[in-house]
This record gives structure tokens, sequence and C-alpha cells, in this order.
């Protein structure tokens, strides 16, 4: 009786329901049978408790069959109306305990029949119950108004809860539409401005960079100082590399890789080794361990991680002059980890040098990293010093790649 499985076998809750409502009912006609005298009549004396108890033990079918045990409850309501009217004592008794016109459990099957699609056949056999509950053509205050209660009520609280269900549900779903669609077009206009962003860094930036490599190369062919020569072959590559990041860049940015600019005459990955070696070059105390090979992590994400080794070391550099460094890289099946950390300064940091950059590398470097689908943490270590964490993706779709 609590759910909508009209036509189809309960389910345990209902059944516990319909057991529940066979106990109650019956018990009540187990009380009214003990109060009320018997019938007299040749269905024997205890006809109008069968009757009744007939009707209780259908529930246990009211939701497979709503309509039969409609129906059965209406005719046991004709056969008490006929008794009383045309052969007193035989289905009801001659002085009840107790006016009623219908079965007891009249209200459990109005309020599962109301659930029924088909209404118009609903609303006959609920008008049929009310006419043989109140009876129109004899009123009295016995029966009448117990026969509204039974009938009528029923149907019209269950229409309300019915009604007010299905209106909080379309509200609800209303509301939830509304926030799926202001999310979309907060996407929509996320992904508009990268768009934009994307095809402005690739008409302005790219052709300058494009121009400084053209350059460099000329003047690196055309110059017979050989300082001249490796000075500009040192842009030029600066420049290829810079060309080649800015590519994924702009295809991450785009989310489909619609990058348009040459393919890179330079390696696409760098190795953060490079990084360690100018390092240690220039006085720094570095060591480098790696765990596993890069394998298939895609080039976008390697140079990430070469970006969070790069940005890592130069702060060292800056804020912990003379401190240990280690720089830590576990390649995985899913994806790459970047740990790098330095011990406290031992020495006082050079206040130009420290000062020198914009205050924001740290923030940039997390956006970067969030943009391919991976996460950064920073902070002090305890004891002195500093760690830098990174958890990066093993892909990230960059020019034209499938998603």
């Amino acid at each position: 009786m609590t759910g909508k499985h009209t036509g189809a076998w309960p389910n345990r809750r209902d059944v516990l329901w319909l057991v529940a409502a066979v106990a109650i009912f019956g018990g009540v006609d187990l009380l009214v049978y003990g109060m009320s005298p018997p019938t007299t009549g040749w269905a024997g004396p205890h006809a109008a408790l069968l009757l009744q108890l007939s009707v209780d033990v259908s529930l246990l079918f009211l939701t497979r069959f709503p309509v039969g045990v409609a129906s059965w409850t209406l005719a046991v309501a004709v056969l008490m109306l006929v008794s009383e009217e045309f052969a007193p004592g035989l289905f009801t008794p001659v002085q009840p305990t107790a006016h009623t016109a219908l079965p007891f459990a009249t209200p459990a099957v109005i309020t599962n029949l109301v659930r029924l699609p088909d209404r118009r056949r609903v609303f006959v056999l609920i008008g049929l119950l009310a006419v043989l509950g109140t009876r129109p053509w004899n009123p009295s205050w016995d029966i009448t108004p117990l026969g509204v209660v039974n009938t009528v009520l029923p149907a019209l609280a269950t229409l309300y809860l019915h009604a007010r269900k299905e209106l909080l549900n379309s509200l609800r779903e209303r509301a939830e539409r509304a926030e799926r669609e202001q999310l979309l077009l907060a996407e929509q206009a996320r992904a508009e401005e990268r768009r934009r962003l994307a095809e402005e860094m690739h008409d302005m930036v790219t052709h300058q960079l494009t121009l400084m490599v053209l350059q460099a190369g000329a003047l690196g062919t055309g110059s017979a100082d050989a300082g001249v020569r490796s000075a500009a072959e040192t842009i030029r590559q600066t420049g290829t590399r810079a060309m080649a990041e800015l590519r994924d860049l702009i295809g991450v940015l785009r989310n489909a890789g619609e990058a348009r600019a040459a393919p890179p005459t330079e390696p696409s990955t760098p190795d953060p080794r490079t990084l360690v070696d100018e390092a240690r070059a220039a006085g720094e105390t570095v060591s480098y361990v790696a765990h596993g090979a890069p394998g298939r992590i895609s080039p976008t994400v390697q140079r990430t991680a070469y970006r969070v080794v790069q940005e890592s070391l130069t702060n060292a550099r800056k804020h912990a002059p003379g401190a240990e460094v280690t720089v830590t890289l576990s390649y995985r099946a899913d994806g790459v980890t970047v740990r790098v950390t330095n011990g406290p300064a031992s020495r006082a940091a050079d206040d130009a040098l420290a000062g020198s950059g914009s205050g924001v590398g740290l923030f940039g470097l997390a956006q970067r990293v969030e943009l391919i689908g991976g996460t950064l943490r920073t902070g002090p270590r305890t004891g002195g010093g500093y760690q830098v964490d990174a958890i990066l993706p093993a892909y990230v779709p960059t020019r034209g790649d499938a998603r």
C-alpha cells in the first residue's frame, strides 16, 4: 500500500504493510464479531465474520490485483445491502453493534485503488462504494457520515498527497535542471575564454617566437665569431623548445589540441637531469633519483614535470642558498610523481636575487599542473627547508589527439 507496485508482485516492504493491514483489520472484525449477535440465516452464524475476513485476506493481493480486490469488496458491500434490505440476519446481524454498510478494510482498498492510471474505472468503483456506503436513498447519522469517511475522504487524501509529491518532485527536478544549466553555461564561458586566449597566444606569441628562431638561425649561419654562433644556437634551441611548449599549452587550452605551429626540430621532452647538471655546475648540492622510466608518459606531462623541477630549483637557489636539494621522480603506469625537497639555507640569501622574481611562480606552476589534471602541494618541512610535491597524470590530450 505504500508503493506504486500496481499490477506487479509486491516487494518486501509492501508485503510487510499488507500483512500488517490484514492483521489490523482482521482484529477489528473479530472484536466487532465478539460484540455483535450472530447471523441467523441459512449461511450460518459466522456469515458476517467470514465475509469481512475474506475482504481482509484479499488485501494480500491488493498490489497485484487492485481492481479484483476492489470488485470483491464491492460485491461484499452489495451482499451486506441485500441482506439488510431483503434478508435481515443472513449476512449481517439483525441488530449489529456497529452500523456499517461497507467492509472495514474499504479505506485500504480505496487508498491503493486511487494510484491506478485508469482513472475512469477507478472513479466508477469508488463511486459505487461511496453510494453503497452512504445510502443516499435512506440517509442516516449512523451510516452516511461513516460511509463518507470510509470512501470519499481516503480517495481525496490520497489524491492530494500524490499531487503534492509530484509537485515537489517537479520543483526539485526544475531546480536541479537550472543548476545544471548554470554549470554548463559557466563551463561554456570558460571554454570560450580558453579558446580566445589560445587564439591570441597563437597569433601573437608564436609569431614573435618564430621570428626570433629564424633570426637566431640566420645570425648563427652568417657570423664568423664562434661565440656569437654558440649564443645564437642557444637562442634558437631555447626558442624552439618554447614554441613546442606553447603549442602544447594552446592545445590544452583549446581542449582539442588544434595547435598549428610547425613541429619542433629539437626533442620535445626535456630531461630534468639537465637541470640537475646545470645546478651542480653552478656549485649547488643536488641529488637526483628516478624510479621507473617515462614509458608512455605524454610529452606535455613530461614538460610539466620538467617545469616543476625547474621552478623548485630556482626557488631553492634564491631563498635557500647552500641547502642540499633532492629531486625525486617516480614514473608509474598511470602518471608520474615529482618531489623536490631542500634543507635549510647554509648562508644568507642574496637580496637582489631573492627579490628578482614576480612572486607568483608557485601560483602559476599550480595552475599549469591543474590545467593538465594534476595536483601540486607545497609547504615548509619540519625542521627547516621546503618541499614541493606534484602528482601528474600519464596523458593529457593535445595536438588533436582523440579524447
